[in-house]
C-alpha cells in the first residue's frame, strides 16, 4: 500500500468515525445519568433528513448541523419526558423512535424532494473540508471537533462538579436526592445533551460525509454506537478510540469497492459486513464483564 492509499484509508476512517463517536459519547453521558435510549438510529435518520432541509434552505451546511442538533434535542426532550418525568420504560420509546424514523424519512424524501429513496444534497448546502489533497481525499472540520468533544466530555464527567452529579444520579439517585441534587433535572439534561450530539451526527451524514439523504442513511450506526458505548466502559475517550476502530472497518468496505484490483479478489459485500461482525464480536466479548451505572435504565421515584 503506497502513501496515497494509506492517507485515503486514514482520512476515510476518520470520516466514518465521526457519527459513531458523537452518538457514543452522547450515549455515555445519558447512561451515566441512568437513562437508556436505544432510539439513536431514529435520531440519526430524522436529523439527517431535516439537517439537509435546513442546509438547503439556508445554503449553508453549518445551519444544517444546527438544525440536526435541534431535531435531536426535540426528540431527546420527548424521550426525557417519557422516561424521566413520567417514569416510563426506557426501551419502548426508543423502539418506537427507530420505527418511526425508518418510515417517516422514506416517506419524507419522496414527499419533499419528489425522489424515491435518495436525494443528493447540493454542494452549496454541504460543509467545506478543512483540507483536501490532489487525489480528492479530504479532512472534515467535524473530525477535530469530535475529538475535542470527546476530551471535553471526559473532563466534564470526571473532573467537574457537574459531571460528578451526572454520575451520582446514575449510580445512586436516592443518595443524590438526599443531598439536594435534582435527580430529574440532571437526568433530563443528560438526555438532551446526548440527543443533540446524535442529532449533529445525523446531520453530518447528509451535509458533510455522504452528501446525500437516503432512506437507510443511518445503516445501523445508532446500534453500533450503543455497542461501542458498552465497549468503552462508559468512558468518552475510549468511546472515541472504539469509534475509530468501527469507522475503519466501515470505510474499508468503501475503499475496497472503489479499488477494482482489490474488489476482484475480495468481495466488497463480505467486507461491508465487517463493522457489524466486529460489533457482534465486541458485544459477545464483553457480556458479563461490562458494569453499567447501577441505576441505568431504572426510573427514579422519590419515596
Amino acid at each position: 500500500m503506497n502513501e496515497a492509499m494509506a492517507i485515503s484509508l486514514l482520512l476515510g476512517s476518520l470520516a466514518a468515525m465521526v457519527p459513531i463517536a458523537l452518538t457514543s459519547i452522547g450515549a455515555v453521558i445519558s447512561e451515566r445519568a441512568g437513562v437508556v435510549n436505544i432510539g439513536y438510529e431514529g435520531i440519526l435518520m430524522f436529523s439527517a433528513f431535516f439537517g439537509a432541509i435546513f442546509a438547503e434552505l439556508a445554503g449553508n451546511g453549518w445551519v444544517g448541523l444546527l438544525g440536526g442538533a435541534l431535531v435531536g434535542l426535540l426528540l431527546g426532550a420527548l424521550h426525557g419526558v417519557l422516561t424521566v418525568y413520567l417514569k416510563g420504560d426506557h426501551v419502548i420509546p426508543g423502539i418506537g423512535l427507530n420505527l418511526l424514523g425508518a418510515g417517516a424519512v422514506a416517506f419524507g424524501i419522496r414527499a419533499y424532494w419528489g425522489t424515491a429513496g435518495q436525494h443528493q444534497v447540493p454542494s452549496n448546502a454541504q460543509i467545506n473540508p478543512l483540507w483536501m489533497d490532489a487525489f480528492g481525499n479530504s479532512l472534515s472540520p467535524l473530525v477535530p471537533i469530535t475529538i475535542a468533544v470527546a476530551i471535553i466530555a471526559w473532563w466534564v464527567l470526571f473532573k467537574t462538579p457537574f459531571g460528578l452529579r451526572i454520575r451520582a444520579v446514575g449510580e445512586n439517585p436516592e443518595a443524590a436526592d438526599a443531598l439536594g441534587i435534582n435527580v430529574e433535572l440532571y437526568r433530563f439534561t443528560a438526555v438532551l445533551i446526548a440527543s443533540a450530539l446524535a442529532g449533529i451526527a445525523g446531520a453530518y451524514l447528509s451535509v458533510d460525509w455522504l452528501g446525500t439523504v437516503t432512506k437507510t442513511i443511518s445503516a445501523g450506526r445508532g446500534f453500533i454506537a450503543l455497542a461501542n458505548m458498552v465497549f468503552s466502559g462508559w468512558n468518552p475517550l475510549i468511546a472515541l478510540g472504539g469509534a475509530f476502530l468501527f469507522g475503519f472497518f466501515d470505510n474499508l468496505a468503501i475503499y475496497i469497492q472503489n479499488n477494482p484490483w482489490l474488489a476482484g479478489t475480495i468481495p466488497w459485500q463480505f467486507i461491508a459486513t465487517l463493522p457489524y461482525v466486529v460489533t457482534l464480536i465486541v458485544v459477545a466479548g464483553i457480556i458479563g464483564r461490562a458494569r453499567p451505572p447501577k441505576w441505568d435504565g431504572k426510573p427514579y421515584r422519590r419515596e
